[in-house]
């Protein structure tokens, strides 16, 4: 049972972001990304870099619609980056690889980390693209494939699209409760939950102590859960419009929108998070409800990790954060 937010105190809601990786949690603020990663050995390390400021400089790029599309392309990015060097820790568990480094002289192992660190971009770019590729065939390109077979039986583009819609929502419905079942998503989600709980304690003014985190919701509104599930009802919205003419153009259709989609996404939640009428509860919910399986209760120690990476970015974005 997800616990409530506290009542007695005022809501400062913030633009800072985060996302659950390995063993640890990246945080993101208008200027500095932190990412806090426990190590096999319980150390935990942080690693803070500054965020590019090339939306916050160029008006374009500021626009609504056109920020939304920048914003999501950027998180992919960097959300890969934070798995990637999250990743990095786990293998630092093979013995042989550690004697290997003991062994190895102080210029040996610059050269060796310059290496990794090569192999590590080389590395992330491909999983980024895979990604994309991925995500888009299951979720943008099969439902429609899918459709495609039965449209005959259809006479409605609308009622097509529609049926189109419905179908992506099952399909990514099914990849999230498949994937939960895994245990180390499993603790990927409780660190997701961690995330969320250090960023409410934070937006209502509380100290950041394991105790005070611990009180809090781990079901947020401004989660990559709730955008996504956005970007499916927006989706099947623009879609709608969409003529049912050949496969090709079809496809070649909602590739070119995906940007919109991504835009339009992005301002919706944007403003749900921000906003607490009733219609941003209304719009926020379904996504809330979908967090129940994406977010995990947290144990203190991986709390522990989350006001870690809160507290390094809160240091580099001072007030920049609060809306």
């Amino acid at each position: 049972m997800a616990k409530k937010e506290p009542k007695s105190c005022a809501m400062h809601k913030t633009s800072i972001g985060g996302q659950a990786v390995m063993e640890g949690v990246m945080m993101m603020g208008p200027r500095e990304r932190a990412i806090a990663v426990r190590k096999p050995d319980g150390e935990i390390v942080v690693d803070v870099k500054p965020v590019s400021d090339t939306v916050r400089r160029s008006k374009i790029l500021k626009l609504p619609i056109i920020r939304g599309c920048v914003n999501f392309f950027r998180s992919l990015v960097v959300g890969v980056k934070a798995l990637m060097f999250s990743a990095s820790f786990l293998e630092l568990d093979d013995e042989e690889e550690k004697k290997k480094l003991e062994a190895m002289s102080q210029e040996e192992r610059d050269k060796h980390e310059q290496k990794n660190a090569k192999m590590l971009d080389v590395t992330m770019y491909i999983s980024l693209a895979l990604s994309l590729v991925v995500g888009i065939g299951l979720f943008m390109l099969l439902p429609n494939v899918l459709v495609g077979f039965v449209k005959s039986y259809i006479d409605s583009n609308l009622l097509a699209n529609l049926v189109e819609g419905v179908v992506r929502i099952a399909i990514f419905l099914a990849y999230i409760g498949l994937t939960s079942l895994m245990k180390d998503i499993q603790r990927v989600y409780q660190y997701h939950g961690a995330e969320h709980k250090t960023i409410f304690c934070y937006e209502y003014g509380q100290e950041l102590t394991v105790e005070n985190v611990r009180q809090q919701s781990r079901l947020h509104p401004r989660c990559g859960t709730s955008f996504l599930l956005i970007v499916m009802v927006v989706s099947i919205i623009l879609f709608s419009f969409i003529s049912w003419s050949t496969l090709w153009i079809r496809l070649g259709l909602r590739l070119l929108l995906l940007p919109v989609v991504a835009g339009l996404s992005y301002e919706i939640i944007k403003w749900a998070g921000r906003s607490d009428s009733w219609f941003a509860r209304v719009i926020s919910k379904p996504g809330m409800w979908l967090q129940m399986i994406t977010t995990r209760e947290p144990d203190d120690s991986q709390i522990e990790v989350a006001i870690q990476s809160l507290q390094a970015v809160l240091t580099g974005n001072k007030e920049e954060d609060r809306w």
